[in-house]
């Protein structure tokens, strides 16, 4: 979920009363800032590369340049999500009734972050004609295998976005919209990764964006690096299946592998079906074995990047290796 400044209006009363402060102590009105829960995933790793389970949110500190956060609610993998208390103990996060949702707001939904929504964007331009029946069978293995908590929807792209399947957690609907897909001509990945992107920030709780693409990109009008920040400032990890090999488009190779790195996801370089299989199964374990949070940012100055470090306590924490987005930038929008 994005982590924004929002300026909330002032009425006709709220301003009068600003100018009538302002004649007494020739202080400006202020504005009140309003500052959105920041969701945080991120996966914890030992010096052999195994995941790193059963850690507690006491054990880990979040800091935004610097500051300590309190945070808010925690999940691991797909378990129940936990409302975290003062004391620091740990509930099950209350459901709200439908009609108290909507008064509410997103931000306190009980199922809002359970399980992971996931954006698969695949790419069906003429870059993938050899391949693309293979990759089509390797991501509805993908979709079949995650987990029944999850949303998945399906996007497809060769010089346009197509919305194939919404977001679901029905696997055949998305299956079946995938199976529509056609092949197409040139390829603009990074502009129908930027809309990807948009559709997926508007979803509250977790989420991912997967990319299968082939890696060369003839037809966009957005850069990579605009992408990449929004992604990061919206905290949407992005992973990448590249059919190509890195060798042999290192440009493409290089953006991808900071498409990934910046966001908290990765890149795998798959050329052949199995190593595909194998890359959209490293990327479920991947989102069943991570951590997620959420806090409310403690009082910050800092209106550009604020730098993200998760740290773990413990003398086996120092040895233990946190992947995470780096960071983002409140004001930002689209």
């Amino acid at each position: 979920m994005t982590s924004r400044r929002k300026f909330v209006g002032m009425g006709a009363a709220a301003v009068a009363a600003g100018r009538h402060a302002a004649a007494q102590d020739n202080s400006r009105p202020t504005f009140r800032v309003k500052v959105d829960m920041v969701v945080l995933g991120f996966t914890v790793t030992d010096s052999k590369g195994k995941y790193v389970n059963g850690l507690k949110p006491s054990e880990f500190r979040i800091l935004e340049d610097g500051i300590v956060q309190k945070l808010n609610t925690f999940a691991e993998g797909n378990k129940p999500v936990m409302q975290i208390l003062d004391d620091g103990s740990m509930r099950p996060l209350p459901v709200q009734p439908v009609q108290e949702e909507a008064k509410a707001g997103p931000d306190v939904r009980s199922d809002a972050f359970v399980g992971t929504n996931v954006f698969v964007l695949f790419d069906t331009s003429n870059y993938m004609y050899r391949g693309f029946v293979y990759a089509s069978d390797a991501i509805a293995d993908f979709v079949r295998g995650l987990d029944r908590a999850d949303s998945v929807a399906v996007y497809t792209f060769s010089r346009n976005l197509t919305r194939a399947a919404d977001l679901t957690k029905d696997r055949n609907e998305a299956i079946l919209g995938l199976r529509k897909a056609v092949a197409g001509d040139d390829a603009a990945l990074y502009n129908t990764l930027l809309l990807t992107l948009r559709d997926a920030a508007k979803v509250p709780g977790r989420k991912v964006v997967i990319v299968f693409s082939n890696g060369p990109d003839n037809a966009s009008m957005v850069a990579p690096d605009d992408v990449r920040a929004v992604a990061e400032d919206e905290g949407i990890p992005i992973y990448v299946i590249s059919t190509a090999e890195a060798s042999k488009d290192a440009i493409s190779s290089g953006v991808f592998k900071r498409l990934t790195t910046r966001t908290g996801g990765k890149a795998y370089f798959a050329k052949t079906w199995q190593k595909q299989v194998e890359a959209f199964e490293s990327i479920r374990e991947d989102l069943g074995n991570s951590y997620t949070v959420t806090y409310y940012p403690q009082q910050n100055p800092n209106e550009g990047f604020r730098k993200i470090a998760v740290e773990i306590s413990g003398d086996a924490g120092k040895k233990y290796r946190v992947r995470a987005r780096p960071g983002y930038r409140p004001s930002r929008g689209f």
